[in-house]
């Protein structure tokens, strides 16, 4: 999410413009993009390039900014020692959960982050959205078994060595939908880690639907599932391409989160 050029009102006095355009311009690097030209950036941002001139030589003056062979802009090793400091003391709690208050806000679906352990997949976070439907099954210290809901199905989907020891006959039907079939179930898990989500329709709590991605850390082991749920009716056609979407990018980008925290 970008951050705005200008303050959002006129109460907040002690806000910064000329910061907040500085920390705009600094959102356009990435592992993606790690390098742009002064015209690139004032095509990008919006701003007229003298603007952008000046601010990026206050970046480069204080550290946060250097200038390639070329003339070109990338990120200095500052911005790394202070993103190490805070990472030190980052856990994947705290590195999910302002991407769980995003999937909340934006579809007022609650939002969940899980964990594997023996018994099943621990809720360790929930951030409620303001849909009035309140998914009173699932709450911070709820196990649920790894072959309902969504959150759960897709850390089983993508670990052999939960698969190996979970899926098994008589499994336990929570509801008419959810798989009990040993063939069946491996199907379904082999199509969620084909597509990289998992999607449930009430097999876990009757007229409750949910989407949900896993986060792997930095040696590609699945390490926990973010998820969104809500009324089953609010799970279809585009609305739930959208919350699809936008759920595999926030386990992309705590996966990277969390890959980045020293070990």
């Amino acid at each position: 999410m970008a951050t705005p050029v200008e303050p959002a009102g006129s109460s907040n006095r002690e806000v910064v413009g000329a910061v907040l355009k500085a920390c705009s311009l600094l959102e356009h690097f990435g592992a993606d993009r790690p390098t742009w030209t002064l015209n690139e950036l004032t095509t990008v941002s919006g701003m007229n390039k003298t603007t952008v001139h000046r601010l990026m030589a206050t970046l480069i003056h204080a550290g946060w900014v250097d200038r390639t062979d070329e003339g070109a802009y990338r990120i200095g090793l500052r911005v790394f020692e202070i993103g190490s400091s805070a990472l030190e003391e980052l856990d994947i709690r705290s590195a999910a959960r302002a991407y769980m208050s995003d999937l909340a806000e934006a579809f007022g679906d609650t939002a969940y982050l899980m964990v594997p352990a023996e018994q099943g997949a621990v809720c360790i976070d929930r951030v409620e959205g303001h849909n009035t439907l309140v998914v009173a099954g699932i709450n911070v210290g709820t196990v649920i078994p790894y072959h309902a809901a969504a959150g759960p199905t897709v850390m089983l989907a993508n670990s052999d060595k939960l698969r190996d020891r979970w899926i098994r006959e008589g499994l336990t039907a929570f509801t008419d939908r959810t798989l009990v079939d040993v063939g069946a179930l491996r199907e379904h898990l082999d199509a969620v880690r084909r597509n990289g989500y998992s999607v449930s329709n009430a097999d876990y709590l009757d007229g409750v639907a949910a989407v949900a991605a896993p986060i792997f850390d930095r040696t590609g082991t699945l390490i926990a599932s973010i998820s969104i749920g809500g009324r089953v009716e609010a799970f279809q056609g585009d609305d739930l391409s959208a919350k699809i979407e936008r759920v595999r990018d926030a386990a992309a980008r705590i996966s990277t989160v969390v890959q980045a925290i020293p070990e």
